[in-house]
């Protein structure tokens, strides 16, 4: 998340509303919440009784969770259990060639240093082995903080300011070397490669040249420079890597008298961009001059890691929408499916499923398997007597169904991806509180989302409260979870219901905002945002929230990741981050013995970090590396 989303997560009063209060005391006390429920019974993930979650979750008798939960902190260090330790792997501003110079405190480098280092703000990441000694691992790098990376602190910025910007954001891919010290990145490694804001890159899908995708630079809309803000990821099982791109409205403004269309503005693009000052600079973010260039942004980008001269392609069958991550899964059936979330107050949750089979004995055969499909939206239904359960239903995104029709505004399948929220709306898709990763269980057909806050929720009209998003002015976040009706990802209906509810105990005691009995003040905290699963079926869960540490959120201290078991609903928590972080980004080592965290912004808004290197250093983004002191499997 950046600094300009984070600005607008403060702490307002919640709205006494009556009917709100009743819902709350039927259907999410603390009482009737048990964490697990057993609304997904049909699963043998679900079989244990609810009695028996919850007395699991209150004793810590899991079988997960083998390690000593840490302590909430708000110092500026990186904590880990008793018996693990944790070192940098790589920070913003490292060089990834031999050529490029070193990071420079105080924001010295240029833009063509930044062009060949590791970039800022890491998020979502994937490591790919290639052989017992040698790996990938490629790595999301979202935006950047002008406070930290120009002594003007942004306010003073020029066309090579711009460029530098652009340069530091988009995916940093990394050649990885093991030795006795554990993985290290290897600099020149053949593999290493930056991918930015000017990157060519190719169009493909249903939306491929389209005229809403041709601008001046490329009339046929099939071409395009660049990725950036770029959030989390997905990866494949042919060998790819899914970087999603988020907030890109916010590179998008004029100076000029400009029109901005209802569509324009579904998707936060306006006159005004969120600060970063592009258009000022680089005539194609200008809408006045190009308004179709903010159409060729907020799409899924597959990457080829193995090959430094490829061309990344962004997938337009997967829809146009501010993209958290891209969790693939392959079905029963073959057919692929990738869950999606858009990261935004009141959107949608959604689902492709590919038209043609997965074929594990030819990769060449699937490198195309995400350009022909359909994209679905997922609408939640709530059981009759207000239990945090139900069912739901997939609706398809199909020209000519549904009301997607020249009627409604759309003319064609390629406008309703180019489209994809206003699709949505149409078809009737249930508004959400800010979806953010999802993530499919490692054995079980069961997946999880995580709703990371929602301060509109119950005051916007077309926000109501309702089953899976059951509080008014939402600080906190929840987690839910569904289950295909028939257990295939490509099922046309599920069953869901909340696997825990955020929240503060400390300072609510037994209401909703106090969270699931899961919840308690041992473990406690804000804003999920990251999650993932280990091999074992661990659900790994990573903070971007509030760390004020005060009021709602006093005693929550700096953003944390926790692990959870899914059947017995314990969270425990794993680790905390420095100063002002967000911790986000999770990768395993196919032997689980290693994982990667990722820590992001510490020190945001001069906030008084120097994280990692301490001293007067420049607080800079990080790659963690977490080992268990006698080489044994992470989290047990």
């Amino acid at each position: 998340m950046s600094q300009f989303e984070l600005q607008d997560e403060q702490n307002h009063p919640r709205p006494q509303v009556p009917e709100f209060t009743q819902m709350v005391e039927r259907s999410v006390s603390r009482r009737r919440f048990l964490g697990g429920a057993a609304a997904l019974g049909a699963a043998a993930f679900f079989s244990v009784s609810p009695l028996s979650r919850a007395v699991a979750a209150a004793t810590g008798s899991s079988p997960l969770l083998g390690f000593s939960a840490v302590p909430t902190s708000t110092a500026d260090t990186f904590v880990v259990p008793p018996g693990y330790q944790a070192e940098r792997l790589i920070s913003w501003g490292d060089p990834l060639f031999s050529n490029v110079a070193e990071f420079i405190n105080g924001g010295g480098n240029s833009a063509a240093d930044q062009l060949g280092q590791f970039g800022d703000n890491n998020d979502g990441m994937s490591f790919f082995p290639i052989d017992a000694n040698t790996a990938i691992l490629v790595v999301n790098n979202e935006y950047c903080n002008y406070e930290l990376m120009f002594a003007h602190q942004g306010k003073q910025m020029t066309g090579e300011d711009v460029k530098k910007a652009q340069a530091s954001q988009g995916v940093s891919v990394l050649t990885l070397k093991k030795n006795a010290n554990g993985w290290q990145v290897e600099k020149d490694g053949q593999y290493n490669r930056r991918i930015h804001a000017n990157t060519p890159m190719t169009i493909s899908g249903p939306a491929k040249g389209h005229t809403l995708l041709q601008t001046q630079a490329d009339p046929n809309g099939e071409r395009v420079l660049g990725t950036f803000n770029n959030c989390a990821n997905g990866m494949t099982p042919w060998g790819t890597y899914l970087t999603c791109e988020e907030n890109v409205h916010g590179y998008f403004g004029s100076t000029e008298q400009v029109t901005i269309t209802p569509a324009q503005a579904r998707y936060g693009i306006g006159p005004d961009d969120a600060g970063w000052q592009w258009h000022q600079f680089d005539e194609r973010f200008n809408l006045a001059k190009h308004p179709n260039e903010c159409n060729r942004f907020g799409w899924v980008v597959e990457i080829d890691p193995q090959n430094p001269n490829s061309t990344p392609i962004k997938r337009t069958a997967l829809g146009r929408f501010k993209h958290e991550n891209a969790e693939l899964v392959i079905d029963k059936s073959g057919h692929v499916v990738v869950y999606l979330g858009d990261d935004e107050r009141g959107e949608h949750i959604y689902r492709f499923v590919s038209l043609h089979k997965y074929n594990p004995d030819n990769p060449a055969a699937n490198r195309h398997l995400l350009d022909e499909g359909t994209l679905y939206v997922a609408r939640f239904n709530s059981a009759n007597d207000g239990e945090p359960s139900g069912t739901g239903e997939w609706l398809p995104l199909i020209f000519g169904e549904n009301g997607l029709t020249p009627e409604n505004g759309f003319t064609s399948q390629a406008q309703v991806l180019i489209h994809a929220r206003l699709a949505a709306t149409q078809v009737g898709a249930t508004t959400m509180d800010r979806p953010e990763w999802v993530a499919v269980h490692p054995t079980e057909p069961m997946v999880f989302c995580t709703l990371t806050n929602n301060k509109n929720r119950g005051v916007a009209d077309n926000q109501a409260i309702n089953g899976p998003n059951p509080r008014a002015e939402n600080n906190y976040g929840q987690i839910i979870r569904w289950q295909p009706t028939s257990g295939h990802h490509t099922d046309a209906t599920f069953n869901w219901d909340l696997f825990l509810l955020a929240g503060n105990p400390t300072v609510h005691q037994d209401t909703a905002y106090a969270g699931s009995s899961n919840i308690n003040a041992d473990n406690m905290f804000n804003s999920p945002d990251g999650i993932g699963f280990d091999k074992a079926g661990r659900l790994w869960i990573q903070t971007d929230g509030k760390y004020s540490n005060e009021g709602d959120f006093a005693g929550q201290g700096n953003n944390q990741m926790l692990c959870a078991d899914p059947a017995t609903g314990e969270v425990r928590r794993f680790l905390t981050g420095p100063i002002a972080c967000e911790i986000t980004g999770l990768a395993f080592t196919p032997d689980q013995k290693t994982v990667f965290v990722g820590v992001q912004h510490p020190g945001e808004d001069l906030a008084g970090s120097h994280f990692p290197l301490g001293g007067e250093h420049t607080p800079r983004s990080s790659v963690m590396m977490i080992t268990r002191q006698d080489g044994g499997i992470i989290g047990t």
